[in-house]
């Protein structure tokens, strides 16, 4: 075969590859991919097995961990829910122990009227101070303007000693959590007597 044969034989190797790959090997690469022996390519084969299965048991190990920690905050989470309330409640303990001790007491022959109430009066000063522990406020508006975001008015009632629309009565009293309404407190609200309305139309 002549040398103007052997140049045309690799140059349509050449556009061969080209069409195939889409890429165009330099001299240099050429070279290399044809001073690599078989055995070469053989260690190159392992070394990639190798760094894949590597590769492949970080994934695992780390899947294996994210589901760990997803279950630990699962059960984290369950947990939170289930005694969110165990403080307030082994807070809330003492005031029963006295109301049961205040039951007992009132069954006693000898116990009083003054008895009972001083320990009724004790019995409530403990609860108030547990609820004040976890922030639950009173409303108790008598004598102040009516603020329908606290106050449920249940009716009017004329009065021309106070401006309209004091609380002059507290039916109920209201609680708040932290700020945020719980119960609004049931009040009754004055209005201008009749004289009043004629006076200032």
């Amino acid at each position: 075969m002549s040398k103007d044969q052997d140049q045309t034989s690799e140059q349509s190797v050449a556009e061969a590859t080209i069409e195939v790959t889409g890429e165009v090997e330099s001299p240099s690469e050429q070279a290399t991919a044809e001073a690599q022996t078989p055995e070469e390519l053989t260690l190159m084969l392992e070394d990639a097995r190798a760094k894949a299965d590597s590769h492949w048991d970080q994934l695992v190990r780390t899947q294996a961990q994210m589901d760990n920690l997803r279950k630990r905050h699962e059960r984290d989470l369950e947990n939170a829910h289930k005694f969110a309330l165990e403080r307030f409640v082994s807070e809330l303990l003492p005031v029963r122990d006295s109301l049961e001790m205040g039951l007992i007491a009132a069954n006693e022959e000898n116990s009083t009227i003054d008895h009972l109430r001083e320990g009724t009066e004790l019995t409530l000063k403990l609860f108030c101070d547990t609820m004040d522990k976890f922030n639950v406020a009173q409303i108790n508006p008598e004598g102040e303007p009516f603020d329908p975001e606290l106050h449920q008015a249940m009716s009017m009632m004329p009065r021309s000693d106070v401006p309209p629309n004091t609380v002059v009565m507290v039916v109920q009293k209201g609680y708040t959590l932290n700020g945020r309404l719980v119960r609004p407190a049931m009040v009754m609200v004055s209005q201008a007597e009749a004289g009043q309305v004629d006076d200032q139309a």
